[in-house]
């Protein structure tokens, strides 16, 4: 390197932490684990899609080296976030005299909690830690941005993009593939990154669908933890669990007293980016789902136990609303978008509400 020394790479003790490039103290802590094989870089630079008029958005920028080939690719900006304030001066002091200095821009903040400005595009190698209320955030900000290229651990990135019957088909699933359409792009070793992560990581393309689907937001999510609760069993043997039938009937009451159960307008509702905007709060528990089932402690009502606690008329709805749509002996682990869309809007005419 011209005009200084390159300083080796050695490793230190005490929290995880190795020294690079300049001797930064990379801490995998908090996720930092800096791309270093160009050819990746390049590689995600060209599967991108970036336009000349594109503002591009770099979540967790580190040392630069995707910024610079971002700046690079001729786009009109690029503003990076970065929380830590020893990568924003390494960048400042790697970008001081460039060329393209003027179409950079670097925040300094925590990305889930400062608010995001205007862009077309998200290319970023996140903290992993962040995945899901990052995504989220990214699906409800306003107005609609054209795509993300985002970086993500695999097995994160394998469940956004799962199917109906695969293993790792979830409510993460469900829920980013409502808003987005979801597509991998590239698998990537551990290796291409410094320091090393434990996992292999994965790029996937996030495109939000435009518009909205029609649907309140509230009502998909509450249904959709009701039926993945147990993936596995039937739709019938869920609904008949104590619990769900206690929240329902809850529920059912509340939208009685409203005078809303017989028009359904929740059900009606179009889904708006604030509606989407719960969802940063309400993912401590899609990030990495198990596959496997809880323990079946829940316990079924029989028709005397309805009766006596009113309900009976209640869970006769449900049944029938589920007979209706030929849900009862189907499993949410099979079931599509579509098949989602259909039951919640035959429940909500039914009266039977999830939020």
């Amino acid at each position: 390197m011209a005009g200084g020394k390159i300083q080796k790479k050695r490793q230190v003790g005490g929290g995880g932490r190795a020294r690079l490039q300049g001797g930064i103290p990379f801490e995998k802590s908090k996720g930092q684990h800096i791309l270093k094989n160009p050819a990746l870089v390049d590689s995600i630079i060209a599967k991108a899609g970036l336009k000349p008029t594109d503002t591009v958005l770099e979540i967790g920028p580190g040392t630069g080296n995707l910024t610079k080939r971002l700046l690079e690719a001729g786009v009109k900006a690029v503003v990076a976030v970065e929380l830590d304030p020893r990568m924003v001066l390494e960048l400042s002091r790697r970008f001081q005299g460039h060329p393209l200095l003027a179409q950079m821009q670097v925040i300094q903040g925590d990305v889930l909690k400062c608010d995001l400005p205007y862009f077309d595009i998200c290319v970023a190698n996140i903290p992993y830690q962040i995945s899901s209320p990052l995504t989220f955030k990214l699906l409800s900000h306003p107005p609609i941005f054209r795509c993300a290229v985002i970086m993500f651990q695999r097995e994160f990135a394998m469940r956004l993009v799962a199917q109906p019957g695969d293993t790792l088909y979830c409510r993460l699933s469900v829920n980013v593939q409502l808003l987005s359409r979801v597509s991998h792009l590239l698998k990537v070793g551990r290796n291409n990154f410094r320091p090393p992560p434990k996992v292999d990581s994965s790029v996937v393309r996030i495109e939000p669908r435009k518009p909205l689907p029609p649907v309140s937001f509230k009502e998909w999510d509450g249904l959709v933890r009701v039926c993945f609760n147990r993936k596995n069993k039937t739709l019938g043997a869920i609904f008949k669990q104590k619990r769900v039938l206690e929240l329902l009937e809850k529920n059912y009451k509340t939208m009685q007293s409203l005078q809303l159960a017989q028009d359904s307008e929740m059900g009606e509702e179009k889904m708006s980016p604030d509606d989407v905007a719960v969802l940063a709060n309400m993912v401590e528990d899609l990030s990495m789902e198990t596959c496997d089932e809880k323990e079946d402690d829940e316990m079924e009502m029989d028709d005397a136990d309805m009766a006596g606690d009113g309900r009976a008329s209640l869970k006769e709805k449900i049944m029938g609303t589920l007979q209706q749509g030929d849900f009862a002996d189907k499993r949410s682990s099979k079931l599509s978008q579509v098949d989602f869309l259909y039951s919640l809007s035959l429940f909500n005419k039914a009266g039977v509400h999830f939020s």
